[in-house]
């Protein structure tokens, strides 16, 4: 992983390459002028990030996965893992809302054709720096992907398709979708299709926003599908292969995911760690009472211990490894220790904590959500207990 070394003398090491350490660098510089001064500012007003958004495409650190040869940089999964975790260091609200472009765009670099990674990727999301979202979840059919009801039914060249999608992140700002949709109500998981979906076909709409508690910088809306036609050109993949690449999907994206949950965690040590050495209790700093330092202690050995999942999930995935335990492992640990380390970083600042003026307080909010979308904790232990008794 990272930059590993094959030689047998030496030995494997977690050493970043020097143009890695490049990319860390210049992302924490974006980040700590871009994104950390107005980071409360877009959480109270719940405004979407749109100049940070094409000024982080100008720098090359969205939109990262896009080849080369259609305009993107091409970076690897890990390099996007690295991005993510400094993002998700300076807001998660912010970075979910910068990150959102490579989530909906992995069905088509996963099964898409060169014309349509060419169209849709190349002209639309490079040349012209648009949005796009990934639309799988509906009100009855959240961490059951196979239960969704939109349906798709052909007529001629054509699928009309009909339903609706629920929590979809930047859904308000996308100029197009990947929309999975049932083309066979019959036949379960097989029956699903993944479609590219132009924000302007008559039919469809977009809902009100939601008003969230956490993560508030990021757009979340409804998608109402009303007899929307969408040519057999836009299917992704083949008819029914819909739930094998939103399955890939989720291998592929769960490493950024909990990339930036190691991010948040790491703000929330790094902010307790500050406040600590500051702030005295009973003559002493307070780090230096063991109930405090031992919070702030169990802070650093669980995010190096995400980190590293983090980065072997993403390590995996550019090594062609099909192992869905290990970005389950990574976006369980990462999000459940995240959440742990908001919670005990606003018990170091004690009623400080509860306070918007302090920056544990927004961390506490964005947190939670990480146990929740991408597939749950409970979801991705489910897929741990599966894959240890395969076969059995």
């Amino acid at each position: 992983m990272a930059g590993t070394r094959t030689d047998a003398m030496a030995g494997p090491h977690f050493k970043l390459s020097e143009e890695q350490e490049m990319l860390v660098r210049m992302t924490r510089d974006f980040v700590a002028d871009n994104i950390i001064p107005v980071a409360a500012e877009y959480d109270d007003k719940a405004k979407f990030p749109e100049g940070i958004f094409h000024k982080a495409r100008e720098l090359g650190i969205v939109n990262m996965l896009v080849p080369e040869e259609f305009g993107g940089v091409g970076a690897s999964a890990f390099e996007e893992v690295l991005v993510s975790e400094e993002l998700g260091y300076g807001c998660t609200g912010i970075s979910t809302s910068l990150g959102v472009n490579s989530l909906a765009a992995l069905p088509i670099l996963i099964a898409g054709s060169a014309e349509q990674k060419a169209y849709w990727l190349g002209e639309r999301v490079i040349d012209q720096g648009q949005f796009l979202s990934y639309g799988v979840t509906e009100a009855n059919a959240g961490s059951n992907v196979a239960g969704i009801l939109t349906r798709a039914e052909k007529r001629g060249s054509s699928y009309l398709i009909n339903g609706s999608k629920t929590f979809i992140t930047n859904a308000s700002h996308a100029h197009f979708y990947t929309i999975f949709a049932k083309t066979d109500l019959e036949a379960g998981h097989r029956g699903m299709t993944c479609f590219i979906v132009d924000r302007e076909t008559p039919g469809l709409s977009v809902g009100k926003k939601f008003d969230k508690l956490g993560q508030r910088a990021s757009d979340t809306a409804e998608i109402v599908f009303d007899n929307v036609e969408v040519p057999e050109d836009n299917i992704v993949g083949q008819v029914g292969q819909g739930f094998y690449i939103a399955m890939q999907v989720f291998d592929y994206s769960r490493p950024g995911v909990a990339a930036a949950a190691v991010g948040l965690q790491r703000r929330a040590m790094e902010e307790s760690i500050r406040y600590a050495r500051e702030r005295e209790a009973f003559g002493l700093p307070i780090y230096q009472h063991q109930a405090v330092g031992h919070k702030i202690a169990d802070m650093a050995i669980n995010y190096e211990a995400a980190r590293l999942l983090a980065w072997q999930s993403a390590w995996q995935v550019d090594q062609g490894i099909y192992n869905p335990r290990v970005p389950a492992y990574a976006k369980a640990f990462a999000a459940d220790m995240a959440t742990k380390a908001a919670v005990d970083a606003v018990q170091v600042f004690g009623g400080y904590g509860y306070m918007k003026e302090y920056p544990v307080e927004k961390l506490l909010r964005d947190v939670k959500i990480f146990q929740i979308y991408e597939g749950t904790s409970e979801i991705q232990r489910n897929i741990i207990v599966r894959e240890l008794f395969r076969g059995e």
